[in-house]
């Protein structure tokens, strides 16, 4: 009888590890909603990212998921500027 519930007992845990592990593994997945768009050319539309601090000024050629860099310890500004204006 000891011996049925040692195994019972194991399958429960090995069940319980394995829906733990798919749940895990389902998290990591992209959900409905949330597809990866991939990069976009954007050097045309002549955008940069400008340091309020000390003036630094990254052009930015290519989106992907935005993130606004931070220089100087803050966020940088985003400016977009009319074409030519450089």
């Amino acid at each position: 009888m000891s011996t049925l519930l040692l195994v019972l007992g194991a399958m429960l845990v090995a069940a319980l590890i394995w829906s733990v592990g798919i749940a895990t593994l389902r998290s990591f997945s992209p959900r409905a909603g949330q597809e990866h768009h991939g990069i976009e050319d954007v050097e045309d539309l002549e955008v940069f990212f400008v340091c309020g601090e000390c003036g630094t000024e990254f052009r930015v050629t290519r989106l992907g998921e935005l993130q606004v860099p931070r220089h100087c310890g803050e966020r940088m500004q985003v400016v977009r500027r009319r074409a030519g204006s450089v």
